[in-house]
């Protein structure tokens, strides 16, 4: 297989996994399965990282992930957050 293949497959395996992570948090029903708010709710965690708070935000949202990781491999149960729309970075 060419080196270009494989850099392909590598990103493509990459792009599905961030996908499943979409779905994964519960963001593709909780927005009906609406692009573009999901696009705007990546944009502001964008903004929210590069702005003033955005070394807290990653730290905070960091830990939440790890958690819910750790959470799901001991339950194998979906990881879908069940905080308040208030539990926020």
């Amino acid at each position: 297989m060419r080196s270009w293949q494989v850099e392909r497959r590598k990103r493509t395996r990459h792009l599905i996994e961030l996908g499943g992570l979409v779905v994964k948090s519960g963001i593709v029903d909780l927005t009906g399965h609406d692009r573009a708010m999901i696009y705007g709710a990546l944009l502001w965690m964008a903004n929210k990282l590069r702005g003033e708070g955005g070394t807290h935000a990653r730290e905070v949202w960091a830990e939440k992930g790890k958690r819910a990781f750790e959470k799901d491999q001991a339950t194998n149960a979906p990881t879908i957050s069940q905080e308040t729309p208030g539990d926020q970075a």
